[in-house]
């Protein structure tokens, strides 16, 4: 693992959280309290980690969901070239620490190519969400006879990066989400077997090579994540243990492993829709160094001097970060005024009042700041990562809101970066062209709820809002937004079945199904793609398996006036009736009875999973005061 910099509090709390985890388990109540889990790990690291994911890994996947029927389930598949027995239970402890429950298929040694090759394997027919193909550096110099060169190992690079393109194009076609790779370590020990510096620099380039063509495999393909091991190895991570090696085939390192899993458990969280979608930052000592209510504007730490660079330094990482589609909001108790006065007057600022949806200085408790702020965003508090330098404050906010990721920061602004980026709380797939410009629009909607704010009524707000609503049928253009939402999207998804862009291709595909795509722009701007429903055709009936709405939309009439002109497109295709599917989530029950409060009845249910019909009878009419345009192509 990375360094990190941790105080004896920190490292009194690892100690603690992970004899939680240990005491638990002995006296057999792990799985009753398993939500607490992930709260217990969030500050755990290296071995103490590992050790957590032994237990972890222990428990049966089925109890724990018997128990706990919200919690939140992956599929997940492991193949390779050597052994990674080790990668096990830390990626068991890394998801836990995202709140995901993993059910594995685990790979016999080195039958990463059978299994990947022929569709009718076992890992095929395990329907993993999530497949990792483990790949090390012995994938090539196994290959090889001495003597060799470097183009030797050239011949062997191109025969496997073919092989692995092959295997790419089997997997895509399964429809099985997401294959994970990974670059291959070019070790010393190999390097050095060539006494000429020459042939050195030639061997490094061609394996470079061979890495880039890993590396862009995940730009030609949205099917495939590519983990790049070189900054996890530049951080000072042994990338093998030649003992192990030798032995046990075990061909990277534990180490290296365990900081693999990690970057895993990212990708994990986000098939999982558990990526966090707002950065919500302190100010005094978190953002500029000082407090300024009594340094005042002049005198916080911010570019000058070099402990106010890193101050400088955290901030255009935080720029960075929220240029990507981020939300960054700000949370302190000061007085507004000079806040306001130093987001736009100091001269050594890098992030400005533009850069932020919300700022919000005053001196009431930041927990409520920050509901009322999820309020105004229309987003869930799970949402969020707080980032504070008071132990004071992330206790009481991680205590009143336990979705919220609580980040603490130290004295030393240095190690602000790194704590905030070692989690990968903000990672996805792909970055979408919504992605770029979402600031701009949760901005907007902070004006939306100003302007409410001056009606008497919601009523006449919605009536002046002048809301247009564009259904169209779903483009080869629009998969990307389309499997985006499916992956981000809580509250307004009434299945969350969670679908990457090859899945959503294939439905493109197939002539039964059908994918309308929602567009809404007002009096304040477009919206763009903010919804989908999925529908499937019947012979005298339609199911829609799948309603899902941003949640930046709620509650204007959008989903009201578009359901309506989907049951009037059925009744017009002749079908008798239409069925809604809904599965109960903990963050979709806000919408529990949608289906009910628009003519719907229910015609089946279980614990979470319910039907419901409407007979097309009588169909309640949309808003008057949504404007409707139906550019929906008749389904094949």
């Amino acid at each position: 693992m990375s360094q990190t910099h941790l105080g004896d509090d920190d490292s009194m709390k690892r100690t603690t959280s992970y004899t939680s985890v240990i005491d638990l388990y002995r006296s057999g109540r792990l799985i009753d309290e398993y939500p607490a889990v992930r709260w217990l790990l969030a500050d755990l690291g290296g071995a103490e980690l590992i050790r957590a994911g032994r237990v972890l890994a222990r428990l049966d996947p089925t109890e724990i969901v018997e128990r706990h029927p919200s919690t939140a389930v992956l599929r997940v598949a492991v193949t390779g070239h050597g052994t990674f027995a080790n990668l096990i239970p830390a990626l068991t402890a890394e998801l836990a620490r995202h709140g995901v429950v993993p059910r594995y298929y685990v790979a016999d040694f080195d039958s990463f190519v059978f299994e990947l090759a022929d569709s009718g394997s076992q890992l095929y027919a395990a329907k993993p969400d999530m497949t990792l193909c483990v790949l090390d550096p012995m994938l090539v110099f196994d290959e090889l006879k001495e003597p060799w060169r470097a183009d030797d190992v050239d011949h062997v690079l191109t025969a496997k990066l073919g092989l692995i393109e092959n295997l790419v194009a089997t997997f895509r076609a399964q429809n099985r989400g997401i294959l994970v790779l990974n670059t291959l370590p070019l070790l010393r020990r190999f390097t050095a077997q060539l006494i000429d510096h020459s042939s050195r620099a030639k061997l490094g380039a061609l394996w470079r090579d061979a890495n880039s063509s890993l590396l862009r495999m995940s730009e030609e393909n949205p099917t495939v994540a590519v983990v790049d091991l070189d900054p996890i190895i530049a951080d000072g991570v042994p990338a093998s243990d030649a003992r192990m090696s030798q032995y046990a085939k075990a061909h990277l390192s534990s180490e290296l492993l365990a900081s693999y899993a990690r970057t895993a458990g990212h990708i994990a969280s986000h098939l999982c829709g558990r990526t966090r979608k707002a950065l919500v930052v302190d100010l005094d000592d978190t953002l500029w160094g000082g407090t300024v209510g009594e340094d005042g504007v002049d005198g916080i730490e911010v570019a000058d001097s070099p402990r106010g660079q890193a101050f400088t330094t955290f901030q255009r990482v935080v720029k960075q970060i929220a240029s990507q589609g981020v939300l960054l909001a700000a949370v302190s108790k000061n007085e507004p005024n000079l806040v306001r006065q130093v987001l736009q007057e100091h001269s050594g600022m890098t992030l400005r009042e533009h850069d932020f949806v919300s700022v919000i200085a005053n001196w009431h408790p930041k927990w409520e700041n920050i509901t009322e702020l999820a309020a105004t965003l229309n987003l869930s508090t799970d949402g969020f990562v707080y980032i504070d330098d008071s132990s004071f404050e992330c206790g009481l906010v991680r205590n009143a809101l336990p979705g919220v990721a609580v980040l603490r920061v130290d004295e030393e602004p240095a190690f602000h970066v790194e704590k905030l980026l070692h989690d990968g709380w903000f990672d996805g797939l792909q970055l979408t062209d919504e992605d770029r410009i979402r600031v701009n629009r949760y901005r907007d909607d902070v004006a939306r709820k100003g302007f409410l704010d001056s009606f008497d009524s919601v009523e006449s707000y919605l009536r002046e809002l002048r809301v247009q609503v564009r259904l169209s049928g779903m483009t080869s253009e629009d998969v990307p937004r389309v499997a985006q939402l499916t992956l981000r999207t809580n509250q307004f998804n009434l299945t969350t079945i969670r679908l990457q862009e090859g899945q959503v291709r294939a439905l493109l595909a197939d002539p039964r199904a059908q994918i309308v795509t929602i567009r809404s722009q007002d009096r304040f701007g477009d919206n763009g793609l903010v919804g989908a429903i999925f529908i499937r055709w019947e012979e005298q009936s339609a199911h829609i398996e799948n309603f899902l709405l941003s949640c930046r939309v709620f509650s204007r009439g959008i989903e009201h006036a578009s359901l309506a002109r989907i049951l009037h497109r059925a009744r017009g295709r002749g079908a008798k009736a239409v069925y809604g599917h809904y599965r109960r989530t903990t963050k979709n029950t806000k919408v529990a009875d949608f289906y009910r409060r628009y003519g719907f009845v229910q015609v089946s249910a279980d614990d979470s999973r319910s039907i419901f019909s409407h007979d097309l009878d009588k169909i309640i009419k949309p808003p008057a005061f949504v404007h409707m345009m139906d550019e929906i192509e008749e389904a094949r």
